[in-house]
């Protein structure tokens, strides 16, 4: 049996949401989605495609809905990450990893 030790320092937020996930070593963005995110950082799910691994930097670029774009522009909110943990538990359910990033 494997004990876990709560390592965060902030409370997640569930949250599913559109991410591109930039991999400057691939030099190319993977789409995927948010599970849930916190001050400090999030969790992403992307396809096991991705050539992410414990160490690598990303930007995640957040896309906004209309009406935010309509009142603050079409940017999209960008964050600068290190993947701290790759999770391959639902590899084999849908073909995708989860990304732990810790917000730089």
């Amino acid at each position: 049996m494997e004990t876990l030790v709560e390592q965060r320092r902030e409370s997640r937020t569930d949250l599913s949401w559109p991410v591109s996930v930039w991999l400057p070593e691939a030099d190319r963005f993977f789409n995927g989605r948010s599970a849930n995110i916190s001050k400090t950082g999030a969790l992403i799910t992307v396809p096991i495609s991705t050539p992410a691994r414990e160490g690598s930097v990303v930007e995640l670029n957040f896309p906004r809905t209309d009406a935010l774009a309509q009142e603050k522009g079409q940017y999209a909110r960008i964050k600068k990450g290190r993947v701290v943990r790759v999770d391959r538990r639902h590899t084999l359910d849908d073909a995708s990893i989860g990304l732990g990033i810790a917000f730089e």
